[in-house]
């Protein structure tokens, strides 16, 4: 099984506007690279880890403006790796368990292929780097 501490850099160096949803691109910068990865993020946590999607809504003030993802482990420990995305006058609110569809995501499909290609390729590459390590 993937350890998190590997997960969290594999994911945020596979971050890029091609994986952003549509809906945040405009707000997409290199300095806030996690800005609408939340959804593709949390399916491919969901897909390594196991545990349930959480679903919240994001307000300003009392107009909501978007909806977050994030992830609760097995373990009941909750996990959001781009909390960081959010702007001061943007607050999360609420986080219900969302049944995950049993068949291909239809939402944000491209930005999910490319964002879990990257994220294997790299946790491929870090195996065999172990691998070579340990001399096996």
């Amino acid at each position: 099984m993937v350890e998190l501490e590997l997960l969290r850099p594999i994911l945020r160096d596979g971050w890029g506007p091609d994986t952003c949803d549509p809906h945040d691109l405009p707000d997409w910068h290199p300095d806030n690279p996690s800005r609408g990865q939340c959804g593709v993020t949390a399916l491919i946590v969901h897909d390594l880890l196991g545990g349930e999607l959480i679903l919240g809504e994001v307000f300003v003030g009392d107009t909501r403006v978007g909806y977050h993802y994030w992830n609760r482990l097995p373990d009941g420990r909750d996990v959001d790796l781009t909390a960081e995305q959010f702007y001061p006058q943007e607050m999360v609110v609420g986080g219900e368990v969302q049944q995950r569809p049993p068949g291909p995501v239809r939402r944000c499909r491209q930005q999910y292929e490319i964002l879990r290609q990257r994220v294997l390729a790299a946790l491929n590459e870090t195996a065999d780097r172990g691998s070579r390590i340990a001399g096996r």
